[in-house]
């Protein structure tokens, strides 16, 4: 998978003791290096993993180009639609065509979406979705001799809540496919308004022109991390990304709300301007964090990190007073 796939993942395959791949990405296009990824490729690779668009960089990556190496080598293809699904399911009709990315694309074996992004539901009730009932059949899980009963169960999450799904239907009800399709061709008319202007902003560069929600941009004059903050300050919540850093904003409903975006356009530039001027270049919460982690050789131990920060989150024991207390 790119690099730039989605961490869970990661995850899955740290539990499930899959060996991972990861394909570093183009430089310029940000999308997966096609020549490393069929390099990669063993007899024991049993997934190829595309993003429709990634989380970080908002690129789609070149799902009809993958899908012929998988179809070579007889591997299927997952994308994942997590972040997009409900974007890019209704460009084309919104007037914002993309190359086909979905199971009109051979290789295409399963595609994830999740309903709580851009469907607007609440979350808990994502969704995968197979070619063939064939490939289906093997999430399903039973067990026949339980003294309990006949057990069957449709994914690792076990019960769900019917509450969640039946918000998510009533919502899938009340957008409706022209709904959609309305909410889709405003978010990216947003979205490549702001990218158009954060483009002209002296400082700023783009790391790629958005394919569908992510705008996300860098520098290569001043630490992007001081704008993290700089706009935490004025109210707006960017994320940071690393690997080359960076900025980016995912475009919602939010964002095509009259004035909203003139408003993040404009204190964008006041704080890179602010910036660039400013001769105090003390590091910021953000530039921080991510400056440390990026000094750190061995990346186990920002993980062990993290790790110890959870762990402090779920943390129940009380501390015990002192006699000073």
């Amino acid at each position: 998978m790119p690099v730039t796939a989605h961490p869970a993942f990661n995850k899955a395959c740290a539990y499930f003791k899959i060996k991972l791949i990861r394909i570093p990405v183009d430089p310029i296009t940000l999308e997966v290096d096609l020549k490393k990824m069929r390099r990669a490729i063993t007899r024991n690779t049993c997934m190829l993993v595309a993003s429709a668009p990634n989380f970080p960089h908002g690129a789609i990556d070149p799902i009809e180009d993958i899908s012929k190496i998988a179809l070579e080598y007889g591997i299927p293809l997952h994308v994942d639609g997590c972040l997009g699904g409900f974007l890019i399911a209704f460009m084309d009709e919104a007037g914002f065509p993309l190359k086909p990315f979905d199971f009109r694309v051979p290789g295409v074996m399963s595609i994830s979406c999740d309903t709580h992004k851009y469907g607007f539901t609440p979350k808990g009730a994502s969704v995968i979705l197979y070619r063939t009932p064939e490939i289906r059949v093997h999430q399903f899980y039973a067990l026949g001799d339980w003294p309990g009963g006949i057990y069957a169960s449709p994914s690792v999450a076990g019960s769900r809540s019917g509450y969640l799904i039946a918000c998510c239907w009533a919502t899938l009800m009340y957008y409706g496919h022209e709904g959609y399709v309305e909410e889709t061709r405003k978010i990216i008319e947003v979205t490549r308004y702001i990218a158009d202007g954060w483009s002209k902003i002296p400082g700023l560069r783009l790391l790629h022109n958005p394919d569908v929600s992510v705008v996300a941009a860098g520098s290569d004059i001043f630490n992007i991390y001081y704008l993290i903050d700089g706009m935490i300050a004025k109210g707006w919540h960017l994320n940071g990304l690393q690997n080359p850093a960076g900025i980016h904003i995912a475009i919602t409903q939010l964002h095509t709300q009259a004035g909203v975006a003139d408003r993040l356009l404009q204190d964008t530039r006041d704080c890179v301007a602010e910036i660039l001027k400013s001769d105090n270049k003390n590091d910021t919460p953000t530039a921080v964090i991510y400056g440390t982690s990026q000094k750190v050789p061995d990346k186990s131990i920002v993980c062990d990190m993290a790790k110890l920060f959870i762990g402090a989150c779920y943390e129940t024991r009380i501390p015990s007073a002192t006699k000073n207390e």
